[in-house]
């Protein structure tokens, strides 16, 4: 079973969320389980998470996955899968967990924001993005007790996921997109792949040393953010991928 696969079916197994509903939960330092649920963790990174974190270290993309990434090809798409590398110690605690808590906060990766909700998705006809939220109610965490009530799009806008959110579903539908074409990608793709989504400082060389923006039809206020920003860079690798893999993009065309 992959990892997506296996992700929806623990989705399944778990209390739908109906719209309108709330739920009562905080997680804070007074809570007697506070950093308990911060080890032993399988923790998929995004591209976005890898990005953030990367930033807030101020490290590169090769020092980062040297540091703190495991990395696996999935076998559905042939793509490169990060994980969250944890401390080697007897709880496997997350290497950023503090006594006083989370020494990454702000940048946390985005699975990191979301518990104790699980979110799936799926696009509609027209291509939207459609969500369903799951209680993820574990047996050791007393942050149920508390009385704070939520919404699952209160917690969502609390936790500050817009963004993360917003990339990660764009990332997903290329996956998917690979999925439905019923191969994995060869691995000069994968490769790409792994440099475009996951090393955006070297991506960014690599746009300068091939002149790969010249190339595209594009416009110069795109070619700058893709320069100087790397959310911008990332919105491009995910649509530079989608042409290179399957020959158009809803948003990139070669020069004439």
């Amino acid at each position: 079973m992959n990892n997506t696969d296996s992700t929806q079916q623990f989705l399944d197994s778990l209390p739908e969320i109906e719209p309108g509903k709330s739920f009562s939960f905080g997680c804070h330092p007074k809570v007697p389980c506070f950093n308990a649920c911060c080890s032993a963790l399988h923790l998929m990174l995004t591209p976005y998470d890898v990005l953030r974190l990367r930033r807030f270290l101020e490290q590169t993309s090769n020092d980062f996955i040297k540091n703190h990434a495991e990395v696996q090809l999935a076998p559905d798409t042939g793509l490169p899968l990060f994980r969250l590398r944890m401390c080697d110690d007897s709880r496997k605690s997350c290497p950023f967990v503090r006594k006083s808590g989370c020494s990454i906060y702000q940048d946390r990766p985005g699975a990191c924001r979301t518990y104790p909700l699980g979110r799936a998705t799926r696009t509609d006809e027209q291509g939207n993005v459609c969500e369903r939220f799951f209680l993820v109610r574990e047996a050791h965490c007393r942050g149920f007790e508390e009385t704070t009530d939520w919404t699952p799009s209160e917690w969502l806008k609390d936790q500050g996921l817009e963004p993360y959110n917003t990339s990660n579903d764009r990332f997903m539908l290329l996956l998917a997109r690979i999925k439905e074409a019923g191969q994995p990608v060869d691995p000069r793709h994968a490769n790409m792949a792994a440099l475009a989504l996951y090393q955006l400082d070297n991506f960014g060389q690599f746009i300068n040393d091939t002149k790969l923006l010249d190339r595209l039809d594009m416009d110069e206020a795109r070619k700058e953010a893709i320069a100087q920003n790397e959310e911008a860079r990332l919105e491009f690798a995910i649509d530079w991928l989608e042409l290179i893999m399957f020959g158009e993009s809803k948003t990139l065309r070669p020069k004439p």
